[in-house]
C-alpha cells in the first residue's frame, strides 16, 4: 500500500506487488503524456502519476503478452517500449534508463515474448507489399 499526497490530501493506492525490484521516473503515453513513476515487481508491472492520483496502471505478469521495445542504433537507445496484454491492448511507456527496465522485467517475461518493434523501413516495406499484392 502506498500513500500518494497532493494539496494536504492523501490518497491509498493498493499494490499488486508484495516485493519491488525496481522503482524509476516514467512516462506513460495513453492519450498525453502522464509523467510518475514504474514499479516493477513479483506480482506485476505497475505505474503510478506523479500529478493525478486516479491515473495508475497496474498489470499483473499473467496478463502480459508481449513486451515489444522499440530499438534504435543497433541497441545503444530506446526510447520507448510497449506491453501488450492478452485482453486490454497496448501500453506504452518510456523511462530514464529503459535498459535496467526491460532487464527487470526479463526476470518475469518469458525471453521469447520481448521482441523489438519493426523499424520505419520494415513498416514500409510491409505496406507497400501489402497494397500491390495479387489478389486471388
Amino acid at each position: 500500500m502506498y500513500l500518494i499526497g497532493k494539496g494536504g490530501r492523501m490518497t491509498v493506492v493498493q499494490s499488486i506487488n508484495s516485493k519491488v525490484d525496481l522503482a524509476i521516473d516514467a512516462t506513460s503515453f495513453m492519450g498525453l503524456a502522464d509523467y510518475g513513476k514504474i514499479m516493477i515487481g513479483n506480482k506485476g508491472f505497475e505505474f503510478y502519476n506523479s500529478h493525478d492520483l486516479n491515473k495508475y496502471i497496474q498489470i499483473p505478469w499473467d496478463e502480459v503478452d508481449y513486451v515489444v521495445a522499440s530499438v534504435m542504433f543497433k541497441g545503444h537507445w530506446i526510447p520507448r517500449y510497449a506491453i501488450r496484454t492478452k485482453k486490454n491492448g497496448m501500453y506504452t511507456f518510456a523511462s530514464k534508463d529503459p535498459k535496467k527496465v526491460l532487464r527487470a522485467m526479463r526476470k518475469y517475461v518469458e525471453s521469447d515474448h520481448m521482441v523489438r518493434s519493426l523499424t520505419f523501413f520494415q513498416v514500409i516495406k510491409r505496406g507497400l507489399k501489402g497494397r500491390f499484392k495479387k489478389k486471388k
